[in-house]
């Protein structure tokens, strides 16, 4: 597994009202999180692509919220990839677009990091099951 890559934010006169009161640790796994669930609210993504060891995980009943998200963070940057399997039919075009932009803004807001990238990887389409007649 990789190193836990945590970032150290210093809290400035903007937040908590002008008080300066440390410092806060956000760990790689907690911006992929975001990432993640941000990335599956965008209507055309139906899935995360975990690869191999994602599926492993979740045969042996590990559900991993951070599956299919990698997460690059150098000082105050952070760099999101994203790998997506989206709904067949749909724009793939217009479904990337959406989803950078909902996790960049998922990331920048809930962290106060920048993320000047994101980056969508289309790893599948998910066609739709068809229904089983009974006569």
């Amino acid at each position: 597994m990789d190193e836990e890559k945590v970032v150290d934010t210093v809290l400035d006169e903007n937040t908590l009202e002008g008080n300066s009161q440390g410092t806060v640790q956000i760990a790689s796994d907690v911006v992929a999180t975001i990432a993640s669930l941000a990335a599956a609210e965008v209507p055309g993504i139906v899935s995360m692509s975990g690869g191999v060891a994602g599926g492993f995980a979740e045969m042996l009943g590990r559900k991993n919220m951070t599956k299919g998200v990698k997460v690059d963070i150098v000082e105050q940057n952070v760099t999101v990839d994203v790998f997506a399997v989206v709904e067949y039919g749909v724009f793939i075009g217009e479904v990337a677009k959406a989803a950078q932009l909902k996790v960049k803004q998922a990331v920048e807001t809930m962290t106060g990091l920048n993320c000047p990238t994101v980056n969508i990887h289309i790893q599948g389409i998910a066609f739709p099951q068809k229904e089983k007649t009974e006569e």
